[in-house]
């Protein structure tokens, strides 16, 4: 048998030099490096957040111009939104999902690599636009006809682009998941035994397959109005400036939905690991899961309430907003019961797990009250439904981002993060963000407008902005806590133990740091926590379904990269009109794909002399 310094040799094969990693199409460098850039935009964001507060920390400051305050409140949710956030949770899906349902890859690698670089190039490209003569300055939302103003900067150009190239990027990602889930688990694996962040993944990726689209027409259509010179949302040449409202909220609320159920899926796998009991209610879960995908293409003109739909549209979205609100009580309750009666331990993880609930609940509390038409007309573009809406985005997903990156730290780098600084990192983080948005509860029900850069003095608004301000530093002292436990953790030589949080599912079944190849064999699923199961049966190791035998692996590729540096290459021949440079980079994105076609590549074998010997444990059942 191996020893551990073998084995953690073996699980880092293959896993140094630039070049592996531009070229890996392995999910879990993959999944690393969507954390990795996808963090590095939330620090930006978070930047960006800041200098939006201290411009609001005092009645009529001038430290951002109007012009400047437009550029950073559409950069900041544009960042979080689609380059933060979301590849944060593609980064957790690919570093996990094919660990718990027993995959040695996902269904489509090079696909996979794809995504990852297009994402990082749209990203880049957006961001690019505050050096090259201004950053969008229309809103995250983009609304015509701010959106199709030509007399100012270019910033939108790189906005319509950037997108377009990061937003292929993740539906390439969706449609991988949804294969990858549906094909490649392990023997004995059912979808009634798979993991609730697996579940959660497998309708995220399904969200994102049918989201996606209609937002890929919108931008396609501003693309055309902007370079072509359409009209489709220019209204004085006859467009229409209501119907860009349509598409991008048919994608733009399910996108919350693509935001809040990998958070939902982390709840449900921390809580049940640290209270040491199996989730309550697991198939009502799973169903309300597919209920809240469902129902979230049902409520987009609810964000509209306020254009003229008239009373009969009003109703019917205002009751289809009400009703999302029972699964989502389900799940509540259901994390509820499961820590009821449990052997609750609150390592960092759990802590945000837990702090997530009643964050989220008032953000699903004020969804109700917005959801009503008559009231949402006093509530509409003030600072209420800014409350509103990062109580679900922050109070939900980006907790949940955290609850999930204490939680696997060890599963994705092999170390262990610092726990008291991760406590540190929750504690002032999270009073940061209740002090930065319930104030703003009662700055919009006093009458203080969204998207504008001050306010002037005697109208009572001092004292909330101030305090929302003072959380928003505090929320940063919290971020930068986070980033001295990472750098501490990647500088030590500790490597993680095996299972170190007594897991119940696969991903926790194999060594620390994870092989190549995941699995040296397929195991052999006998019902739900597969690894759970095993351990109370007194088994240190879970039952291979198959016999040790040599393991098929794909080849690496530098084409994904040159793939997505074209689409790069390409947008600024659109933006700055060069024809050439632009027909030059998609001609090159072109002939990757031909190469791609001819190149007859069948991966390469790894022996099953140099598979890892399955270590035992010591299963703590």
């Amino acid at each position: 048998m191996a020893t551990h310094t073998e084995q953690v040799a073996l699980g880092q094969k293959q896993r140094s030099g630039i070049w592996d990693w531009l070229t890996t199409v392995d999910h879990k460098k993959i999944g690393i490096m969507y954390f990795l850039a996808g963090f590095l935009f939330f620090l930006l964001g978070g930047i960006e957040s800041v200098l939006i507060r201290i411009q609001l920390m005092h009645p009529e400051l001038n430290f951002v111009s109007a012009q400047t305050f437009n550029e950073l409140i559409t950069m900041h949710g544009t960042t979080m939104i689609f380059l933060a956030a979301m590849p944060i949770f593609l980064g957790l899906m690919n570093a996990i999902v094919p660990l718990q349902i027993g995959a040695r890859d996902v269904a489509f690698p090079f696909m996979n690599a794809l995504g990852l670089w297009l994402f990082i190039f749209g990203g880049l490209l957006l961001n690019m636009s505050w050096f090259l003569g201004g950053a969008p300055d229309a809103g995250w939302t983009a609304y015509a006809p701010l959106s199709t103003d030509f007399s100012g900067t270019s910033g939108m150009d790189f906005y319509v682009l950037g997108l377009q190239i990061a937003g292929f990027g993740t539906l390439m990602g969706g449609i991988n998941f949804l294969v990858t889930i549906i094909n490649m688990r392990a023997p004995g694996m059912s979808f009634m035994r798979m993991p609730m962040f697996t579940w959660a993944s497998f309708v995220t990726s399904a969200l994102i397959l049918f989201a996606f689209p209609p937002l890929t027409i919108g931008f396609f259509l501003l693309m055309f109005d902007r370079f072509f010179g359409s009209n489709f949302f220019v209204a004085d040449a006859g467009g229409n400036v209501i119907i860009w409202e349509h598409i991008f909220w048919i994608f733009g609320h399910p996108e919350v939905y693509i935001l809040i159920l990998p958070a939902f899926g982390i709840l449900s796998e921390v809580i049940p690991t640290f209270s040491r009991k199996r989730l309550f209610g697991y198939s009502a879960m799973v169903f309300a899961t597919a209920l809240i995908a469902f129902l979230g293409f049902m409520v987009w003109a609810h964000h509209m309430f306020t254009t003229g739909l008239g009373p009969v549209a009003n109703s019917i979205f205002a009751v289809a907003t009400m009703t999302i609100a029972i699964p989502t009580g389900v799940k509540i309750f259901n994390w509820l019961f499961t820590m009821w009666g449990g052997q609750i331990r609150f390592p960092t993880a759990n802590l945000w797990a837990v702090a997530f609930i009643p964050s989220f609940l008032i953000g699903g509390m004020t969804g109700v009250m917005l959801s009503v038409a008559p009231a949402d007309y006093q509530y509409h573009d003030t600072y209420f439904v800014v409350a509103h809406f990062h109580y679900v985005i922050v109070g939900g997903s980006v907790f949940g981002i955290f609850a999930g990156l204490y939680f696997w730290w060890p599963r994705m780098f092999g170390k262990m993060l610092n726990e008291t600084l991760g406590k540190l990192h929750f504690w002032t983080f999270f009073i940061g963000f209740h002090l930065t948005f319930f104030p703003q509860h009662f700055l919009g029900l006093m009458g203080m407008p969204r998207r504008v850069f001050t306010f002037l003095e005697g109208q009572q608004l001092e004292a909330g902005n101030l305090v929302s301000s003072i959380g928003a530093f505090l929320m940063g002292v919290g971020t930068i806590v986070l980033l001295i436990n990472i750098i501490m953790t990647t500088a030590k030589k500790e490597v993680a133990a095996y299972d170190p949080w007594d897991g119940r599912t696969l991903d926790w079944a194999i060594p620390i740091p994870t092989p190549v190849y995941n699995f040296a064999q397929l195991p052999l699923v006998k019902g739900l926590d597969a690894l759970w199961i095993e351990k109370m049966n007194g088994n240190n190791k879970m039952t291979p379904a198959e016999p040790l035998a040599d393991v098929h692996m794909p080849n690496g590729s530098i084409l994904p990269f040159v793939m997505s540096l074209s689409f790069f290459i390409a947008s600024f021949g659109f933006i700055y009109d060069q024809l050439i440079v632009a027909i030059a980079g998609i001609a090159g994105f072109f002939f990757c794909m031909l190469l791609r076609s001819v190149i007859d590549d069948h991966g390469y074998y790894i022996k099953k002399e140099e598979l890892a010997p399955v270590v035992d444990k010591g299963g703590k059942a």
